[in-house]
């Protein structure tokens, strides 16, 4: 993990002179530095360079600086780079792949080589010799990036990893359907030219000629337009396999394994006898899927932290206390919800016992049975309500440019979980201990639904227009994917100094499911706990995993109650 803030200006130019001086590029600075605690560095340089002008300070030229930090997860022999780059033992595949890019000729020749890389990246990259800027996200956005085009008010140039709030730059997430190309040498005396580079920026795509469509990671694979025929048989049960499943469902484990393998070895150990990994657990199947598969490729002797996150939610307790307005007459929840709003404080009747806390102590059981031997911390992390009021405005300004009431009880839950300070127990119903999660590495298991049908609106476009609307669902899916949480959750996460992975959305994962045709991944006939996901619910039932693969889905900010404390919004509607 890592952050990243360039920022371009024109010396000479006192508004924009000013600006970068102010608080603003350190504020951008400081955030950064939380995603990366372990070094940090800073580079300017001048464009036109000092050898091809005699004065570059002139107020025709540009100055760009190049700040990074950096989160070392494997010491200097870092690899981070799950496939693409062959590195022997006593290599960086950091350092490897720069080499790889400094000698590109083209923007094309970077795009090839990206096309071949599988890891999660944001990147930025000054080619000296053309005085160019690139800079892009991997197909997915798995990693954030965020643009600022220069403005009148606001005349700099700026990238960075994560934002410091809504007030001092109009920042927007990097697109990932491209990599992008700024040639200083083009704009660097046209002060107009400077502040319409939003027009000017070359966009180059990952597919750069015809002979390239068959770089392995260059886009996220397309869904399989087959559909059963009309009487396909439906199954019964998970633990009968039919025989045309039988290939996908052992397809799907031996694909899940290498991709939590990838990502999960040579992890530095950052407090001795203490997790190395950490699992956002809720107890649904795709975090104990991660779970069962992480147990494969850990020594036994290590622990896994599962951090469970639950909420107080004043107004969960409140009904709980005294009932549901919305179940009252009209003319009588108006009278009753200011009653609510004047009564006694919720503190003493809090309960932590959320769904997701139910579920996660449900499957701990269930795990301990079926990878026997580890050492599970299971880390109650309950979040009390003013705590969540305290922490509102840095979880606002770090999710930013993303500001849907959706958004911010996702973020919630993301931000308190991935901090890991909570309790845990040697056995339920011991006093709780505290407990701080110091693994630097999580993993999510996001993606899980996009590709495998998971949803309640793939049930509804098979029930308004059969296969071929669920066909073209999940290639929406993918499609979304980059744009909906990915970018967000990153910036959350990081801003602990701690990186996140998901192993759903390796882009092997990902090419896999999607060219699988859309019956052998779901059965919307089928009912919710069966049909949906079916693909891995009878994965899970293979291995042993009986409880968690008839497990209905929950969503993270209802299973939490991260969701509505103030009361019923809908999650769309953007953040005052």
């Amino acid at each position: 993990m890592c952050g990243i803030c360039v920022s371009v200006w024109r010396p000479g130019n006192s508004s924009s002179e000013t600006f970068q001086s102010t608080h603003a590029i350190a504020g951008l600075r400081a955030r950064n530095a939380s995603r990366g605690p372990d070094n940090q560095n800073i580079v300017r340089i001048e464009c036109p360079s000092s050898s091809s002008t005699r004065n570059p300070r002139r107020s025709g030229s540009l100055t760009l600086e190049c700040y990074a930090s950096e989160l070392q997860l494997r010491g200097s022999m870092a690899r981070k780079v799950f496939n693409g780059v062959e590195v022997t033992s006593d290599e960086n595949d950091g350092s490897k792949l720069f080499q790889k890019i400094c000698g590109a000729d083209s923007g094309d020749d970077i795009v090839t080589i990206l096309g071949c890389l599988e890891g999660p990246y944001a990147f930025s990259f000054y080619h000296a010799t053309s005085q160019s800027l690139y800079f892009g996200r991997d197909p997915l956005g798995r990693r954030s990036l965020l643009v600022h085009w220069p403005t009148v008010h606001q005349p700099c140039f700026v990238l960075s990893s994560v934002s410091d709030g809504v007030d001092d730059f109009l920042f927007e997430e990097v697109d990932t359907k491209s990599i992008f190309c700024i040639r200083f040498a083009d704009i660097a005396t046209d002060e107009r030219a400077f502040l319409s580079l939003k027009d000017r920026v070359r966009s180059v795509s990952r597919i750069p000629f015809p002979s390239a469509s068959g770089l392995p990671y260059a886009v996220p694979g397309r869904v399989n337009q087959d559909v059963p025929e009309a009487n396909l048989p439906q199954i019964h049960d998970l633990d009968t396999i039919p025989s045309y499943l039988q290939a996908p469902v052992d397809r799907l484990i031996s694909k899940l394994d290498e991709s939590v393998r990838l990502q999960v070895q040579n992890i530095p150990q950052r407090s001795p006898g203490k997790a190395r990994l950490a699992i956002l657990f809720s107890g649904g199947i795709d975090s104990t899927a991660l779970c069962y598969f992480a147990d494969r490729h850990l020594p036994k002797d290590e622990a896994i932290d599962l951090l469970n996150v639950a909420f107080e939610n004043p107004r969960k307790v409140r009904l709980q206390l005294e009932g549901d307005p919305n179940a009252l007459p009209k003319h009588l929840k108006r009278e009753c919800k200011k009653q609510m709003s004047n009564s006694i404080s919720t503190q003493s009747h809090t309960s932590y016992m959320v769904p997701d806390r139910i579920s996660g102590l449900e499957e701990l059981e269930e795990l301990r049975l079926v990878c026997p031997g580890r050492t599970w911390n299971f880390v109650e992390i309950d979040v009390p309500y003013e705590e969540t009021q305290e922490a509102k405005a840095v979880v606002q300004s770090t999710m930013f440019p993303s500001r849907t009431v959706m958004d911010f009880s996702l973020a919630l839950a993301l931000w308190f979980a991935s901090r890991g300070s909570g309790v845990t127990r040697s056995s339920l119903g011991s006093n709780p201990q505290p407990y701080n999660s110091d693994a630097l590495v999580l993993l999510n298991g996001l993606g899980s639904d996009e590709l495998l049908g998971g949803y309640g609106r793939h049930r509804s476009a098979f029930n308004s227009g059969g296969w071929p609307a669920v066909v073209e669902e999940l290639q929406l899916e993918i499609d979304r994917i980059p744009t909906r949480n990915l970018g967000r959750d990153d910036r959350i996460i990081s801003s602990h100094g701690k990186e996140t992975r998901h192993p759903f959305l390796s882009l092997d994962v990902v090419s896999f499911l999607a060219d699988l045709p859309v019956h052998h991944k779901m059965d919307p006939r089928l009912a919710i706990g069966l049909g949906d996901k079916m693909l891995l619910r009878l994965a899970m039932r293979k291995v042993g995993l009986r409880l968690v693969s008839s497990r209905k889905k929950r969503a993270m900010q209802f299973g939490s109650h991260s969701a509505r404390m103030e009361g019923e919004r809908r999650g769309d509607i953007p953040l005052e």
